[in-house]
């Protein structure tokens, strides 16, 4: 077996993390993005720049990279690519190239911000009032203070607090296929996690998301709580997800643990996770190889602090 992984998204932050992570334990890789600048392109033994992920020839492109290159797996950090992975697996597994991506519908329930809330409030997992909007009417049952944002989107795109009707209305004047949510106040955080191919919870690092820019935790903080990981296990379980996932939620003023969005992806702050003693990334890997993951391997300082985890785009 050739030790070589092709690491999609070198242009991200989840991407640059992923790609250090492996480099420094000694793992052999090929950084690709779509962009020919991506920062992260620098960090590969070799790279590559392959269509957007949209695109019918992004497959066979990340495939023709990979056999070239020796590599025999591929890790996908843009939440776009994995739908197109997952309908390509058997012919990248022909070439032999191991690929683990969610399921369709796992992806979808995570993907789509409605559906999610539905999915969770199912379930009987806390999440927020969350309302479609018709004719510009809000559900009745979501009460204010209020988010609109997205029902697809990433980051804090178009996201907009609200104190009124009339910014609310505002609000949807702006943003695309929109939805309503009453809004959280206390004290927001990510679990870095990860979901065994039999879908058992393997391990989570919890962190405090201290700032954020542009959607990504800049500044964070390592925490323990028992309840954040069990509900994170409820969430994942609920949405079908398998592999790695970052959940995020608040523990609210009221010390009520609440669940926002999930994403079928690395986070930009995973290099907190990682720095906590949570080798995340080469358990993942292990993963995608169809090998056993080791829950042992996830164990995590809580108490532990970075800032501006943006910087590591920048390390060479």
């Amino acid at each position: 077996m050739t030790d070589s992984v092709l690491v999609t998204g070198a242009g991200g932050p989840a991407g640059v993390s992923v790609l250090n992570a492996l480099l420094r334990a000694g793992t052999r890789t090929i950084a690709v993005d779509c962009d020919a600048s991506a920062a992260g392109l620098t960090l590969g033994s070799a790279s590559g720049v392959v269509p957007p992920a949209r695109d019918p020839k992004f497959v066979d492109a990340l495939c023709e990279i990979a056999v070239s290159q020796g590599a025999d797996a591929i890790v996908s950090t843009v939440a776009e690519e994995l739908l197109e992975l997952g309908t390509r697996a058997e012919d990248l597994a022909g070439e032999g190239i191991a690929v683990w991506v969610p399921s369709r519908a796992a992806v979808d329930q995570c993907c789509d911000k409605a559906v999610f809330a539905k999915v969770l409030t199912e379930a009987g997992i806390a999440t927020p009032a969350t309302g479609l909007v018709a004719s510009g009417i809000v559900a009745s049952d979501v009460s204010g203070p209020w988010i609109v944002k997205p029902r697809f989107g990433r980051g804090s795109r178009d996201v907009y607090p609200c104190d009124s009707p009339d910014e609310v209305g505002w609000a949807l004047r702006r943003v695309e296929d929109p939805i309503v949510q009453t809004r959280l106040s206390g004290r927001e955080f990510t679990v870095d996690a990860l979901v065994d191919r039999q879908g058992l919870f393997a391990g989570g690092v919890p962190r405090w998301r201290l700032e954020t820019r542009g959607g990504i935790s800049t500044k964070g903080e390592t925490f323990a709580d028992d309840r954040v990981l069990t509900g994170v296990a409820a969430v994942l379980d609920a949405v079908g997800l398998r592999g790695v996932a970052c959940v995020q939620g608040f523990v609210t003023d009221e010390d009520q643990v609440v669940f926002v969005e999930c994403n079928p992806r690395f986070s930009g702050g995973l290099p907190l996770s990682l720095a906590a003693g949570a080798d995340l990334v080469g358990e993942y890997l292990r993963g995608v190889r169809g090998l056993p993951i080791r829950s042992s391997r996830l164990g995590y300082r809580p108490g532990v602090r970075m800032s501006r985890l943006f910087c590591e785009v920048f390390q060479g």
